[in-house]
C-alpha cells in the first residue's frame, strides 16, 4: 500500500533565516532518501526557490495558472536532474502576485492536496500575510525556520500569534457576538493591553462555551515544528525550555522543537553559485544537517517528535560528539 502524502509548510516570522535555501535542500534530501518529493514555490511576489534548485526561471508557474493561462496545475511540475524530485514554480512569467484574493488560495489549496507524492514541501513567504497563514495551516504540521538572533525569534514568536489569531477569527465567525468581542480585544491589544489565545478562549467561553470547547479543541490539534538555522553550539538551544514555556502560556499551543542546522560559511559560496548546496558540497557541514534532518522527517514527521524542550538540545550535543 502506498503511503499517504505528507505535506511540509515552511514558514518564517522575518526574511534572512535561510527558509527557501533550506526547503530546497531538504527537498533534495527526501528524494535522495528514494522518496517521491515536490518542492512547490508559495512565496508569491518573491519567488526564488528555482535559484536554490538550480533551475532556470523560465517556465509558467502558479502564476501564470491563476491567471487563466489555459494550464493545468499539475502541467506545472517540472522534473529536475535529481530522481524523484519535481518543481513547482510560483510566480513563474506572472508579476503581482503577492496579494491573491481567497477564492484563489482556495484552489490552490486544493491542488496542492491532490499532488500524487509522499512529500510536498511548500516553501512560504516570509512573514504573517494571509497568503502565507491560510498555506501554513493546510496541515497540523508546518515548520518555522529562525535563527537564534532576538530578532528572528520575536518575529517567528509573532507569527505564530497572528497564525492562532487568524484561526480564531475563523472559528468565531459561527458566532457574530464573539466574533465582536474579539476584534475588541484586538483593538484594546494595540493599545497596550496584550490579548493572548488562552484570555480570548476564556472570553468566549462566557458567551458561547460550546464553541469556545469547540475551538480549543481544535486548536490543540496544531503542532508547530520549529527549526533553528545558522547555530554555532548546541547550548544555544537552551532557549527552547522558555519558549515552550511561553508559546505554551500566550498561544495555548504544542510547539515541538524540531531541528538545528549548524552555521556553514559554504552555504554562502552555494547560493553564490546559483547551485543547490546538496549538489555542490554534500560533504559540508550544513548540508550533512539537513541530511540527517530528512532523516528525522521521515521517521518522526507524521507520528510525532518529543515534546520535550530539552530533546532537541540533547539529541544536538550527541552528533556534534560523533
Amino acid at each position: 500500500m502506498a503511503s499517504p502524502t505528507t505535506i511540509i509548510p515552511i514558514a518564517s516570522g522575518k526574511g534572512g533565516v535561510g527558509k527557501t535555501l533550506l526547503a530546497a535542500n531538504l527537498a533534495i534530501a527526501l528524494a535522495r532518501a528514494g522518496h517521491t518529493t515536490v518542492a512547490v514555490d508559495l512565496d508569491l511576489g518573491g519567488s526564488n526557490l528555482h535559484t536554490y534548485l538550480g533551475i532556470p526561471n523560465k517556465h509558467p508557474g502558479i502564476g501564470d495558472f491563476l491567471k487563466g493561462k489555459q494550464l493545468s496545475f499539475r502541467s506545472l511540475a517540472l522534473p529536475t536532474e535529481i530522481p524523484n524530485l519535481s518543481f513547482v514554480p510560483g510566480d513563474g512569467k506572472t508579476p503581482f502576485m503577492a496579494n491573491i484574493p481567497p477564492e484563489q488560495r482556495r484552489l490552490l489549496i486544493q491542488e496542492i492536496m491532490a499532488i500524487p507524492a509522499r512529500y510536498v514541501l511548500l516553501d512560504l513567504g516570509a512573514g504573517s500575510s494571509f497568503n502565507t497563514l491560510n498555506f501554513f495551516g493546510i496541515t497540523h504540521r508546518a515548520m518555522v525556520v529562525s535563527t537564534f538572533e532576538t530578532a528572528a525569534i520575536m518575529n517567528f514568536l509573532t507569527f505564530l500569534r497572528n497564525f492562532m489569531f487568524r484561526l480564531l477569527t475563523s472559528a468565531f465567525k459561527k458566532n457574530p457576538q464573539v466574533h465582536d468581542q474579539l476584534f475588541n480585544a484586538f483593538r484594546q491589544s494595540g493599545l497596550g493591553k496584550p490579548a493572548t489565545v488562552t484570555s480570548l478562549l476564556d472570553m468566549a467561553a462566557r458567551l458561547d462555551p460550546g464553541l469556545a470547547d469547540d475551538t480549543r479543541q481544535r486548536l490543540r490539534s496544531y503542532r508547530p515544528r520549529i527549526l533553528f538555522n545558522m547555530g554555532e553550539n548546541p547550548e544555544e538551544l537552551q532557549v527552547c525550555v522558555s519558549l515552550h514555556k511561553s508559546i505554551q502560556t500566550h498561544l495555548g499551543l504544542d510547539a515541538e522543537f524540531f531541528g538545528f542546522i549548524r552555521y556553514d560559511d559554504t552555504v554562502r559560496r552555494a547560493a553564490r553559485s546559483n547551485g543547490a548546496l546538496l549538489q555542490e558540497f554534500p560533504d559540508c557541514l550544513a548540508a550533512r544537517c539537513i541530511t540527517a534532518l530528512a532523516a528525522r522527517i521521515i521517521e518522526h514527521w507524521d507520528t510525532g517528535w518529543s515534546a520535550n524542550p530539552d530533546s532537541l538540545r540533547d539529541d544536538t550535543r550527541n552528533s556534534y560528539r560523533q
